[in-house]
Formats: C-alpha cells, sequence, structure tokens
C-alpha cells in the first residue's frame, strides 16, 4: 500500500464530525513532524461554539511559502445502516476507498502531506522557500473557530503565504475536469413581517402579516440582479423557508417569517445588496402599510483570482498528468478559500465530487495517488519558477 494510500486510511478511521477532532490531527501531526515540519496545534474558542482545534505546519523559514490548506473536520455519517461499509473504517474495495470524508476532504489532505513529503526528499536543500499546511477542524462546521482565526493567529506572528490551494473535491465526472479560481459570495436575510394578531371573522380589528409577506417575497423573488461575468453565473435570490407556526385556523397570526439566500458575484457587494433588498421591502412596506424586521448575515464576498502564472502552473501539472485541460470555473458553494483569498492568490484543486455528503462517500485509489503527483508537481514547478 503506498504511503498516501495508508495516511488516508488513518484519517478516516478518526470520527472528526465537526467540532470532534478524534485524533485526526494527531495522525496528520507525526506524519509531518517526521519530515522535519515544525508543527502549531492551535485550538479557539467563541462565545455559544465549541473549541476547534487547528493545525499550521511548515517546513522551512525563507520565502516564498507555498500553502495547502484544507480541513480534517467531516459531517455526520447520517444512517450507518445505509453504508455498505462502517464509514470510519476506510474500507478499500475495488479500487475504491470508502468513508466519511473520503472525497471531503481527508484524501486530499494526506496527498497534500505526502506530496511535500516526496518533494523535500528529492529536493533536499535545493529549493528556497517553504512548505506549509493550514488545516482546520471547523470547515463544515460555523467556521468561526478555523481557518479565519489561524489566518489572524498567522499574521500576528509574521507567518506569510505567497499562494495557496485548498484541496476540496472541485472536479464533477473526473480527475482533472475543473480548478476552482474565484467563488460566488454569500448574503442571508431573515425576514419577519409583524401584524396585528386577530380573529378571522373580525378581519378589521387585525392586520394580517401573510399577505404582505408574500407581496415581499414575491418583490424578491422577481429580482433580476444581474447576467452574470465572464467567470460567474448569474447571481441567484432562493428563498429557503417561510413559517408562520400558527396552528389555529380561527386566528390570524401576529408575524409570519421568511428566510433567503443570495450566492452572487462581483456585479455586486454585500453592502449593495443589503441596499438592494431594503429598498425592495421598503416599497412593499409602504403600499402595503405594513411593518417588517430584518436580519442579515453577511457572510462572505466573492473573490476572483485571475487567470495568470499561478492558474496555469495548476493547469500545466493536471495536463502533464492527465492529459486534460480543466476547466477554470467559480461555481459551487463556498469553502474556506473566502477568507484565505485576503492573504495570497488561492486556488481550489482536489478530488471528485459526486459523493461528498453522501451514503458510501468514496474516492478512487487511483484518483488519490494521481492526486498526490499532481501535487509534487505544482511544487516542482513553483519553486523552480522561483529558485
Amino acid at each position: 500500500m503506498s504511503d498516501v494510500i495508508a495516511l488516508t486510511q488513518a484519517l478516516l478511521r478518526c470520527p472528526s464530525v465537526t467540532p470532534e477532532d478524534a485524533g485526526a490531527l494527531d495522525v496528520l501531526q507525526e506524519n509531518l513532524e517526521e519530515t522535519g515540519f515544525v508543527c502549531h496545534r492551535l485550538t479557539f474558542s467563541d462565545e455559544g461554539t465549541a473549541d476547534v482545534g487547528n493545525l499550521y505546519a511548515r517546513f522551512g523559514t525563507a520565502g516564498p511559502n507555498f500553502c495547502f490548506a484544507g480541513h480534517t473536520d467531516v459531517v455526520p455519517v447520517g444512517d450507518t445502516d445505509a453504508w455498505s461499509v462502517d464509514p470510519f473504517n476506510a474500507t478499500i474495495k475495488d479500487g475504491v476507498i470508502i468513508g466519511r470524508g473520503a472525497a471531503d476532504m481527508k484524501a486530499a489532505v494526506a496527498a497534500f502531506a505526502t506530496a511535500a513529503k516526496r518533494f523535500i526528499k528529492e529536493s533536499g536543500d535545493d529549493f528556497a522557500g517553504s512548505i506549509s499546511l493550514l488545516i482546520t477542524g471547523d470547515e463544515e462546521g460555523p467556521a468561526i473557530n478555523g481557518t479565519r482565526k489561524v489566518l489572524d493567529w498567522m499574521v500576528k506572528n509574521g507567518e506569510k503565504i505567497d499562494h495557496c490551494i485548498v484541496g476540496e473535491p472541485t472536479n464533477p465526472q473526473e480527475l482533472g475536469d475543473m480548478v476552482k479560481i474565484g467563488r460566488r459570495g454569500s448574503f442571508t436575510g431573515y425576514l419577519d413581517v409583524i401584524g396585528t394578531e386577530g380573529h378571522v371573522a373580525y378581519p378589521h380589528l387585525a392586520d394580517n402579516p401573510v399577505p404582505h409577506l408574500a407581496a415581499m417575497v414575491t418583490a424578491l423573488d422577481e429580482l433580476v440582479l444581474d447576467n452574470g461575468t465572464e467567470h460567474f453565473q448569474p447571481s441567484n435570490l432562493e428563498f429557503t423557508t417561510v413559517d408562520v407556526g400558527n396552528p389555529a385556523t380561527n386566528v390570524i397570526p401576529k408575524s409570519a417569517r421568511a428566510t433567503f439566500n443570495i450566492r452572487f458575484n462581483t456585479h455586486h457587494s454585500l453592502d449593495s445588496l443589503e441596499q438592494t433588498v431594503i429598498e425592495v421591502l421598503d416599497r412593499i412596506a409602504k403600499e402595503c402599510g405594513c411593518q417588517y424586521e430584518l436580519d442579515i448575515r453577511k457572510n462572505s464576498s466573492p473573490f476572483l483570482t485571475p487567470e495568470g502564472e499561478f492558474s496555469a502552473l495548476i493547469v500545466g501539472a493536471i495536463e502533464k498528468r492527465l492529459g486534460r485541460k480543466p476547466e477554470l470555473s467559480t461555481t459551487g458553494g463556498t469553502s474556506d478559500a473566502r477568507f484565505i483569498k485576503d492573504h495570497c492568490p488561492v486556488a481550489e484543486f482536489g478530488l471528485i465530487s459526486q459523493t461528498m455528503h453522501k451514503i458510501d462517500e468514496r474516492a478512487n485509489v487511483s484518483d488519490i495517488e494521481a492526486l498526490t503527483d499532481i501535487y509534487a508537481d505544482i511544487l516542482k514547478s513553483y519553486f523552480a519558477k522561483d529558485g
């Protein structure tokens, strides 16, 4: 069994469901320290959230510092009986490794570490620079005590990264399909329309908030935010729930609520979206003569790492190993790259995404080994460029 597969299995056998680490960072730290990485275990806390462990490991002290970023926490397994194997046994069947976190993204973390070890062994003292790993246990959870706080710690301690690859599963069908060079932003709104409670037989003594909420939902749903950009699909606003919570059929409710999320491109900012939404709601509230409250969560801003030398280096390594030119994309949800982009150019490339968060999550053994080769080739090209 190859080193990368053995490390993948060791990580998969840790039931590290957010926020539990379950020994995953210990496994990784031991592996990295064998190569000479200096490891920092960083536990962060915040009010109302669980403490979370993180790891920052670095080999070398000089610049440039090439960083691999990822996470060892995983989502819950769901119905264990629905799995064909123990989700934390890292079973290999017919060239496929099955387990929670196989695709998202313990195998990629193992590939980071193994590629770095291989490159360091082959290069010895001949490369000028550093290699680092930024690994969190809080990516699948609230992402409060994870990557963002590690980056703050790095700034305070003089740790600078120059370029970064995040190992999220970016490929829709086959390894080498896609590299993410950006992500859309995320904006969440919690809308509460206030009425006056009353008896349904005496509507003139009440103010039903449900029609007012329906008008606001319709107006927001009909918004055309933009038509997309060269690199981004059009922004979209989607309602995720509408609630009244009224069990009585003869009572007009006091309030009605709805939640929506906007995924948006670089045509907008978090502040400009807030203004747009409020303008729509204010207009409807004036027309209806109603009151509303809006609680906003400005989750993340969109970002784009422009095509150039960095993306070309990644594409070149993929083409060399797989003979396939990946699409440079910004599709999908958010990742911790949204925090890293404020510190250095960042791109994402990992395994196939089809089974992430699903029953029998899996990854091809051959893909894990090929991904390791690609990461190692990226390091060779990167330090040859800067050396």
